[in-house]
């Protein structure tokens, strides 16, 4: 059996001034996935790209199982798309825009709508121009959800919301992913909350994955280590060690312990003054910082 929700193999996109890829990307069924970077990684391209908006130029993609192009309808019919980019100015109304996505769903759940609406307090005769920003993502996360996918495909769903709207959003996708068959693929730079609501995920730079796997794993892997550099020694020689800061002899590094031991930082003249474990935020920064 299967147990990949979405599986990238060698993702290739050319752009004039960027290229995506070759990118591998595997994200467990059942697994909440984080896909992080900075703005321009190539974070919304990939999403895109699962989305068959935009041809790539290599590689394969597969969701659920399913070929993203050859099975496109049997496949867009398992997701469930929040996306900033999406508008229902045409529609109106609420009311139209929810019948409008609806009729595509022989398995839209109406009840399930109905409480969705009422727990976000979104109105059906509510008018698409005066809603806010938070109530336009709320109405989005409404119809990805009413059809009760086994994908979640959010991209960058936290964007511009207010505490309040963070919190209704979060509640009701940490309700929607307690069956387990349910997978969640989701863009945020809310790094606090991708490391407390996430299991998986997949740092992106460049266009090219950094690291990828689970998060706990991920973030318990790296230390953030005080301390000074005898000798002159080039501490960046050193496999997964990064300079944060540098006064003299005096330096903070974080440093991957899976590709250097701290014992091999002492061992190559490295006197560790303190090591402390990182957040996902401070493991962020501190890979995409230069050394």
């Amino acid at each position: 059996m299967n147990d990949t929700a979405i599986c990238i193999q060698g993702l290739l996109k050319r752009f004039k001034t960027f290229t995506l890829g070759p990118l591998n990307a595997s994200v467990p069924l059942g697994a909440i996935y984080g896909f992080i970077g900075p703005n321009g990684a190539g974070k919304t391209t990939t999403i895109d790209l699962i989305m068959g908006m935009g041809h790539e130029d290599e590689g394969t993609i597969r969701v659920l199982g399913l070929d993203h192009r050859a099975d496109e309808a049997a496949m867009k019919a398992q997701i469930g798309y929040v996306s900033p980019e999406v508008s229902f100015n045409a529609w109106v109304k609420v009311k139209r825009v929810i019948g409008f996505y609806r009729s595509f769903y022989p398995d839209w759940d109406d009840a399930y709508c109905e409480e969705l609406m009422r727990r976000l307090k979104l109105d059906w005769q509510d008018r698409i121009a005066t809603l806010s920003y938070g109530s336009r993502t709320k109405l989005n996360l409404v119809i990805a959800l009413s059809h009760r996918p086994k994908l979640l495909l959010l991209d960058e769903p936290l964007s511009g919301l207010d505490a309040l709207a963070k919190q209704e959003v979060f509640s009701e996708l940490l309700s929607a992913v307690q069956d387990e068959d349910r997978t969640v693929f989701i863009s945020s730079h809310n790094l606090d909350d991708i490391e407390r609501f996430t299991d998986h995920l997949g740092m992106i730079q460049n266009g090219k994955m950094l690291l990828e796997g689970p998060t706990a794993d991920l973030v318990e892997r790296f230390r953030m280590v005080d301390g000074i550099s005898n000798n002159g020694y080039t501490i960046t020689s050193l496999a997964g060690v990064r300079i944060q800061s540098r006064e003299g002899e005096r330096c903070r590094i974080l440093v991957d312990t899976k590709k250097t031991p701290l014992q091999a930082l002492s061992e190559n003249g490295v006197q560790i003054l303190a090591d402390s474990p990182v957040s996902l935020e401070e493991l962020f920064v501190g890979i995409m910082k230069e050394n």
